[in-house]
């Protein structure tokens, strides 16, 4: 799987590289991702990447002439054009980039941003071009998705994170200021996608969201494969496919609910112990908890996800009584 971001702070994806799952991912090239900087696709002496708003209004918007051309680099044609199977592209001789990046992460060095950090690191998750240039030289993947991160985008949600890990490339737009000259969303987007019913002062933590949940999904990235199908937000029990080598499974998959609460060593902590059907090894019992529990919780905190949830009749029955403690 392939990640793609268009932005016009590069530097800020460094530390996501240097860490964790996605650190590993890269380094096994079960992912890879390449940051491009919008500036570099701009034509003037102050790389100007915005202007004011046609109607008036506050703030500034994302021209679109910088991002066409970025977009026009990474192969990415206009939807009409995708659609039809065309190599069309609105430039006839797409920009040389290589060395506009280099001359652009010259110019933040010279502001008293340090590239270096960020640039060896990721070049140890081999995420990075040898001259230090946030493309990724790994073949470029077909099928891109172009999504365009907005808050008036849809929902994301762990299921289209699970649509988004099968798909073999994806390329993710940050917004700035007001946001992105429509006419990009229009001609170059498969979707508008917003991680929360808030706003942010740009996409590039929405971008970081996005890659982080889907590619975790992605068969290899996990240490083990289970750990994406027992969670929040999970699939039911009829899709789940791991294997428990003949071990009666001790919980259910969540068809949609949240998580259930785990515990750990010591048994007793705070004067909190563990609950006891968590101790005596009876797995139908400790399955029956972690169920009623997945239950509460939802219904405590996301009654919402009730509505579309896979539930069996002993859920329904367990609801009922856990409504009537409640009155």
């Amino acid at each position: 799987m392939r990640f793609d971001v268009l932005t016009i702070f590069p530097g800020f994806f460094a530390g996501i590289f240097e860490n964790g799952i996605l650190r590993r991912a890269l380094a096994e090239e079960l992912v890879t991702v390449g940051v491009h900087d919008l500036r570099a696709f701009t034509h003037d002496r102050h790389r100007t990447v915005d202007d004011r708003p046609f109607g008036g209004g506050e703030g500034m918007v994302l021209k679109p002439e910088p991002l066409a051309e970025a977009l026009a680099s990474l192969g990415i044609a206009p939807k009409a054009e995708r659609l039809k199977g065309t190599g069309f592209s609105p430039y006839a001789n797409p920009p040389e980039t290589a060395g506009a990046l280099q001359e652009a992460e010259k110019t933040i060095a010279l502001k008293g941003h340090d590239f270096s950090r960020a640039i060896k690191a990721a070049k140890l998750a081999g995420a990075l071009a040898p001259e230090g240039s946030f493309f990724d030289e790994s073949p470029i993947a077909p099928h891109p998705r172009v999504i365009l991160l907005s808050a008036q985008g849809r929902p994301f949600t762990q299921a289209l994170a699970r649509e988004l890990a099968a798909t073999e490339r994806v390329v993710l737009i940050c917004g700035r200021y007001e946001g992105v000259d429509e006419r990009i969303n229009q001609l170059y987007c498969d979707m508008e996608l917003s991680i929360g019913d808030y706003v942010l002062s740009g996409g590039e933590l929405a971008a970081a969201v996005v890659i982080d949940a889907a590619m975790r999904l992605v068969p290899g990235v996990l240490g083990n494969e289970a750990s994406s199908e027992f969670e929040s937000f999970g699939v039911a029990d009829a899709e789940i496919v791991v294997a428990e080598d003949g071990v009666p499974r001790s919980q259910h998959g969540s068809g949609g609910l949240l998580d259930y609460p785990h515990y750990t060593r010591p048994a007793e902590f705070g004067g909190l112990r563990v609950p006891e059907t968590l101790l005596n090894g009876d797995h139908a019992g400790i399955r029956r908890w972690r169920r009623e529990q997945q239950l509460r919780k939802t219904l405590a905190n996301r009654s919402d996800l009730l509505v579309g949830a896979t539930l069996s009749k002993e859920d329904r029955k367990l609801l009922d009584a856990i409504r009537q403690e409640a009155e």
